[in-house]
């Protein structure tokens, strides 16, 4: 086994290949610049961290002493004039201080491209794949073109446009081909070459079985997502940077890094070669096709528990679940409604007003509301609010309370409802309650994942009504522990 050094352990690709090497028995040493930003993830305890800044000769070095692999997976994707000029120097720094150190072997994740005229973020990525193919140190460089994974830059533009815009109008590089790749495919082959033996000093492409335009992705995403199939209107007259402000004007990805990731889309990034697989073997079963790798994607959506998988920082995950690290826009769209209020009410008095909630005790706020809600839902089919609840008083996994199903409970602490309205989209409640100090906190979540356009346009239409709703339940479930 290897000791591997890994650059950007707080980005995308380096938060999901640590725990990959750690799984097969290398011991990681995670070079970040804030190491507060790993104390959450649950693989952090079990590497090494070092402080140093890419552009630091002398604490690059020190990060590197004793290292025999190193992953670089720097890379700026912000605009302005700067960037390619940062990452040139701190590439030439991270390759001098490599072959000061002794390492074996540098690993790189590129950017697949065609060979022509080159985006200033493509043409960057190029540069610092020979920086590092012309040092003395032998260089590993994957070329990668759309990397398909919840928190893939590329990934998030694709999947909220094709979530917000049943109907778009795209610049003509909706038509360029591109080969994608799943996250697991990429991790694969960078776990892989850890332990490839020999000098290897070459560029490899990489990408999955598929060759696709940019309109068959959007069109595939929705298939996955079970969406209606998109409409798809190519016009000549959108510049990349008038797109990459569309984008950030449709979407939560920032204009900033929308940009990049448009101007490179006007090259075709299709694999000319795939001698990667004499060295990291394909798995039996092939690579991740796109179809399945978008189901990968949205596949914590689906489940149960994707309430607890976008507000627990500890939970370890698979490869395609969003990370602690990952931006704000990245994992899908998630609305939440957030309400605490301190108290002097024991917690246990709040906890068993929470236990008994719905049913014949009603929801503690404007109940006509709920009672008009309850009737909707029954008018397009919904359970409505005629189920009730099984006890009165008392809770566990699976029970039904009204329009809700408990899908958790921990007593005395949290309570997770489910959403079994019709709805356009995921729905949950969750209402807990802790101590701090000498002080009773409850807390209250509405969290709510949009199916579609339809599922955006519903949450903001209730958005007025829920500062009513949600807005009183807390004073009112307060209220009630205390003079029960």
């Amino acid at each position: 086994m290897a000791v591997c050094l890994v650059t950007g352990a707080t980005g995308y690709i380096g938060g999901r290949l640590v725990p990959e090497l750690l799984a097969y028995g290398h011991h990681v040493r995670c070079m970040v610049r804030s190491p507060a930003r790993l104390r959450d993830l649950p693989w952090a305890g079990r590497t090494e961290i070092v402080t140093a800044d890419a552009l630091d000769p002398v604490a690059t070095r020190s990060a590197l002493d004793g290292v025999e692999v190193a992953y670089y997976l720097i890379h700026t994707m912000g605009g302005g004039d700067g960037f390619a000029s940062s990452d040139r120097a701190a590439a030439r720094t991270f390759a001098a201080a490599a072959e000061a150190a002794g390492v074996r072997r540098i690993i790189y994740l590129g950017g697949l491209s065609d060979g022509a005229e080159l985006s200033p973020h493509l043409s960057s990525r190029a540069e610092v794949a020979r920086i590092f193919l012309d040092c003395r140190v032998p260089a590993v460089v994957l070329r990668a073109a759309v990397i398909i994974g919840s928190g893939s830059a590329s990934f998030e533009m694709l999947r909220q446009l094709t979530e917000r815009l049943p109907v778009m109008t795209t610049p003509r590089w909706v038509h360029s081909r591109t080969q994608p790749i799943a996250v697991r495919d990429v991790l694969r082959y960078l776990r892989g070459w850890a332990s490839v033996p020999g000098e290897v000093n070459r560029t490899f492409d990489i990408g999955g079985p598929d060759v696709l335009t940019y309109a068959d992705m959007m069109r595939g995403y929705a298939t996955a997502a079970g969406l209606p199939r998109r409409l798809i209107i190519a016009v000549p007259l959108l510049s990349p940077w008038l797109s990459s402000h569309w984008v950030g004007l449709v979407t939560p990805v920032p204009a900033s890094i929308a940009r990049p990731l448009v101007e490179s889309l006007r090259n075709e990034t299709v694999c000319r070669e795939h001698d990667v697989s004499a060295y990291v073997h394909d798995p039996k079963d092939g690579l991740i096709g796109f179809t399945l790798a978008v189901t990968l994607a949205l596949q914590k959506i689906k489940e149960a528990d994707v309430a607890t998988r976008w507000s627990s920082a500890s939970s370890p995950g698979a490869p395609s679940d969003p990370l602690p690290t990952d931006p704000d826009w990245a994992g899908g769209s998630l609305y939440i409604d957030r309400r605490t209020l301190a108290c002097d009410v024991p917690p246990e008095a709040v906890w068993k007003v929470i236990e008994g909630i719905g049913g014949d005790n009603g929801w503690y706020s404007l109940p006509a509301a709920w009672k008009v809600r309850g009737a909707l839902d029954r008018i397009v089919g919904g359970v409505g609010l005629r189920r009730g609840r099984r006890d009165p008083q008392r809770l566990r996994i699976g029970d039904s309370i009204d329009f809700w199903r408990v899908e958790e409970i921990e007593p005395g602490r949290l309570l997770r409802l489910r959403a079994e309205m019709r709805l356009p989209g995921l729905a949950w409640l969750e209402l807990s309650v802790r101590c701090e100090g000498d002080r009773t906190v409850y807390e209250q979540r509405a969290i709510f994942h949009p199916h579609g356009l339809l599922g955006h346009l519903y949450w903001r239409a209730l958005a007025p009504f829920h500062g009513l709703i949600f807005g009183k339940m807390p004073r009112a479930i307060v209220v009630s522990a205390r003079s029960a």
